[in-house]
């Protein structure tokens, strides 16, 4: 008898942290993955999918809290950010 995990369906995704090319269980689609090799949590998407919708953590866009980061970051470090 063969089970989904013995031979389950993947695809490929790049890590968004260190861009390894990684093999994602299509099950997992939509749901948190890490990377074995940097450890980097993203979203396991479908990169065929063509639409361009914004990340949201926390209910703040993804951008908006990246952009905060090194802001805070420039700051401690006594720089102005380009």
């Amino acid at each position: 008898m063969i089970h989904e995990h013995d031979n389950p369906v993947c695809y490929h995704q790049s890590c968004p942290v260190c861009g390894r090319n990684l093999r994602i269980r299509v099950m997992l689609l939509g749901q948190r993955v890490y990377c074995q090799h940097c450890g980097g949590g993203f979203i396991a998407t479908d990169v065929c999918d063509n639409t361009t919708t914004p990340r949201v953590v926390g209910g703040r866009p993804q951008s908006s809290i990246v952009d905060e980061l090194i802001e805070r970051a420039a700051a401690m470090l006594g720089v102005t950010p380009e």
